[in-house]
């Protein structure tokens, strides 16, 4: 645990009682804080009131008197659409508004760090897609090669249950733009950011509000090291406003196409990793054969996992040989089964249509099962992944307006069948497969309607799939 400095004797609200919720009302206590939690949820209640946390109706009017900070789960809006009746009032009273990330790192100050022999170092990793697997993907290699690490945020651990850091080890946090956007301390050595597409756009007022929410990693955070996918503009305008000049190696460049200048630089194209130095390739690397790296964008996570670990040192030929072992995470371009030479693919992650776009540039030909709660900006982005499927199987309380959707997209647009569950579209999908085909869940949509979140989803494709083996075989 890091307990949490700056509060001792002093109440602090903790609004949100889930996994961000709970180990902040704990790090707070541990530092000598009073913790004063609430949930709207009685299942969140109950489990503070388990653990001995006072409980505290905040959206009772003067429930924040007296309060040095409040403490707020990334899920719970505090601007866009509108703030949470809670959030408005702590806004309304002056009160200062964190999170469990602006703590962490306002708790890890490195106070006594001079003892290590090599210091700690925090790598934070965001973006609109990838920036999961960019994760793992760290953490993965560092492992393998003897490197002390922990895999926290948005992933794996809430990030105030991590263990104090120790000699030489590094902390890899994956942040969504709903933490980063509120914390009020960011300082990571190393910085990532993946790439941008819309996402989120209720949440931040539009692709500007989202925008900022990313770039406040790095212009508040100052990281020692950041590399930026340059593949979208947004990415080529943070690099340049980061660069103090043309071959500043501050800033390495990710991008799945060649990169000119002299700067630093990490490329993939056609399977191949390149990185290059003040206009010369230093080294390569070949990604073809990676399992657990299928496709052009998870080149790209490939291209910023290797950035950070030559950031830390590390040699080229050791990163290529930690990639080669690494499996992949569940529900991201992940290989559920194979029978009869036709793959079955859960990407049940690609909850945005540029998310299911870079899956189905990765396969072919493809049974493609999408559908789900359709978010904003429609599906004109699949763009030619599109080309690659030979029929798509439609899901969700909706299915018939995104089959619409989809009809829609002119010459490019597939043959469709409205299947509206899982069961119907996996079972239709098996069907018609032949060998060498893929069939892929990459949803372009959220899970809710069906789902309460995309690993749900995901688990329901791999469950059907085995029933259909299971009675095949």
């Amino acid at each position: 645990m890091i307990p949490v400095r700056g509060f001792a004797g002093q109440d602090v609200g903790v609004l949100g009682l889930g996994r961000s919720g709970m180990s902040t009302a704990r790090a707070l206590r541990a530092g000598g804080a009073q913790p004063i939690c609430w949930d709207d949820g009685a299942a969140g209640r109950a489990r503070a009131e388990a653990e001995g946390f006072l409980l505290k109706d905040l959206s009772k009017a003067g429930a924040l008197e007296g309060m040095a900070c409040l403490v707020t789960s990334p899920g719970i809006p505090h601007l866009y659409p509108a703030p949470h009746p809670v959030l408005q009032a702590a806004l309304d009273a002056g009160v200062p508004v964190d999170n469990d990330i602006g703590l962490f790192f306002r708790s890890l100050d490195g106070a006594g760090w001079d003892r290590f022999e090599t210091e700690p170092k925090i790598v934070a990793v965001t973006g609109s897609n990838g920036k999961s697997t960019t994760s793992a993907l760290i953490a993965h290699v560092l492992a393998q090669l003897g490197r002390p690490v922990q895999l926290a945020g948005n992933i794996g651990r809430g990030v105030l249950d991590l263990e104090p850091p120790e000699d030489g080890s590094v902390v890899v946090l994956e942040l969504s733009s709903y933490q980063t956007e509120l914390a009020r301390s960011l300082t990571p050595d190393i910085a990532v950011f993946t790439n941008l597409s819309p996402d989120h756009l209720d949440r931040h007022g539009g692709m500007g509000g989202y925008f900022a929410a990313k770039r406040r990693l790095f212009s508040e955070g100052g990281p020692d090291r950041a590399i930026i996918g340059v593949d979208e503009l947004e990415g080529q305008f943070l690099a340049g406003q980061l660069s103090e000049y043309a071959a500043d190696d501050r800033v390495i460049r990710i991008a799945g196409r060649k990169l000119g200048g002299p700067g630093w630089s990490v490329t993939a194209r056609k399977g191949f990793l390149s990185e290059s130095r003040k206009g010369r390739q230093v080294a390569s690397v070949d990604l073809r054969a990676v399992s657990g790296l299928p496709g052009a964008h998870n080149h790209q996570n490939a291209c910023a996992a290797y950035a950070v670990a030559r950031c830390l040192g590390l040699a080229p030929r050791d990163i290529a040989d930690a990639f080669e072992s690494f499996a992949g995470l569940p529900h991201r371009s992940q290989t559920v089964a194979t029978s009869a030479g036709v793959r079955f693919v859960n990407d049940s992650k690609a909850t945005n249509v540029d998310a299911a776009a870079k899956a189905l540039s990765a396969f072919a030909p493809i049974r493609w099962i999408c559908g789900g709660l359709a978010k904003e900006g429609g599906l004109d982005g699949l763009g030619a992944g599109l080309e690659h499927v030979a029929k798509a199987y439609v899901i969700g309380r909706e299915a018939e307006a995104f089959a619409l959707d989809l009809s829609a997209l002119g010459p490019k647009a597939p043959q469709v069948a409205v299947c509206k569950t899982m069961a119907a579209a996996v079972a239709a999908a098996a069907a018609e497969a032949e060998a060498g085909d893929v069939v892929l869940l990459a949803p372009a949509a959220a899970s809710f309607d069906q789902y309460d979140n995309f690993e749900q989803r995901g688990d329901d494709f791999t469950a059907q799939v085995q029933k259909i083996l299971a009675a095949e075989a």
